[in-house]
Parts: structure tokens; C-alpha cells; sequence
């Protein structure tokens, strides 16, 4: 079995994005699956693009997006992602779109394909804080979650695919009094625990 696990580069005028830093440092190897990594730019369709094109080319049978949410406390598990792209700030390389829907011909909402509670009790298990997650926003993490769902459904039939949202590092929230994060260890942690919930 294959998973392919995709991390965004940094957004937002942060050095860093979790996401991508963490999905480098998993194991390349879990629960018996060879693990794929793929960074993906911030940036609308591009990102789409850029994954379609590695699903293509090494035909995973699982895709986990990973993406930073800075203000959450736990690594949440996304259940579902809607038919819109409504951008607070422009992705980077300026596009800032409305109320726009991901793909004009698609359904409202598609809901990820993954076990996403066993999915959660598994990080927990790890002793990681973690949760459900009914919104994964309207920025490019959503774009992410329904575009790879709406590939699967068009495109890469038996694909599975799902969206996991990880806080801010440590020294993400130096400048952001009371913001919460999360170390890039138990980051790792979870997600991991994460991805081999999906396989099993």
C-alpha cells in the first residue's frame, strides 16, 4: 500500500508552515505502507494541480493533506470540505477569490473518505490532543480537501483521501500572546498515528 502525505509551504508571512516540516519527518514507513511526501504550494489550483499530477505518477491508494491552522490547540481530523474558495488573505502568488466554488460542475460538500474518528482516537492514543473538526475553512486547506476528493471521484477511482490540520509551532506563537502550538515532536506523533489508523 501506498499513502501519499502532502504539506503546504510557508503562507501568510510566516517562516515556517508545520505542515510541510512535519510531513518531512515521518517515518518513510507505517503500519506496513510506504509513505510518499509531496510538498504543495499555497496557492489556488496550483496546489490541486500539483497533487494530481503525483497521484498520477505513483498511484497511492490513501492521499493525507496536512495543513496548519494556526489558533487550534490539537492536530484535528477534517470530516468534510465545501465547494468554495472565500480567501481572508491571498494565497502566494496574490490570487485573493470570492465566494468562488472549487470546481463549478461539483457537488456542495464531499466528505473525506478516511476513518476520521478511529483516526482521532488514534492520535489521542499516542498522547497528542486531538478532535474532530466539522470546518476545515475556506482558504487553500479546503480547496485541498475537496479538490483531492473531487479527483478521486472523477479521476482516481478506490482513491482514499483526507485532510488532518496541525497548530502552530512553538516559535510560530513567540509574538502571538496566547496562542496556542504544538511541538514539531508530537506533531510528528500524531500524524503518524494518524496515517497508520488510515491503513489499518
Amino acid at each position: 500500500m501506498k499513502v501519499l502525505v502532502t504539506g503546504f509551504d510557508p503562507f501568510g508571512g510566516e517562516p515556517v508552515n508545520p505542515a510541510i516540516e512535519a510531513v518531512k519527518r515521518l517515518p518513510d514507513t507505517i503500519a506496513g505502507a510506504d509513505i510518499i511526501k509531496l510538498e504543495v504550494p499555497t496557492v489556488c489550483g496550483k496546489s490541486i494541480a500539483v497533487i494530481r499530477e503525483k497521484i498520477a505518477a505513483v498511484q497511492p491508494d490513501i492521499v493525507i493533506s496536512v495543513g496548519q491552522a494556526g489558533g487550534r490547540s490539537e492536530i484535528t481530523v477534517e470530516r468534510v470540505g465545501i465547494n468554495v474558495t472565500d480567501c481572508r488573505i491571498p494565497d502566494n502568488e496574490g490570487n485573493q477569490p470570492h465566494d468562488e466554488p472549487v470546481f463549478a460542475d461539483g457537488p456542495d460538500a464531499y466528505f473525506a473518505s478516511l476513518p476520521v474518528k478511529p483516526m482521532v482516537e488514534a492520535i489521542r492514543a499516542a498522547g497528542v490532543p486531538a478532535s474532530l473538526s466539522n470546518t476545515a475553512g475556506t482558504f487553500i486547506c479546503n480547496h485541498v480537501l475537496y479538490g483531492v476528493r473531487y479527483l478521486a471521484e472523477h479521476e482516481f477511482p478506490g482513491l482514499k483521501s483526507g485532510f488532518i490540520h496541525i497548530p502552530f509551532l512553538p516559535e510560530q506563537t513567540v509574538d502571538k500572546p496566547g496562542v496556542p502550538s504544538m511541538s514539531l515532536e508530537d506533531t510528528v506523533k500524531g500524524i503518524t498515528a494518524a496515517v497508520a489508523a488510515a491503513v489499518k
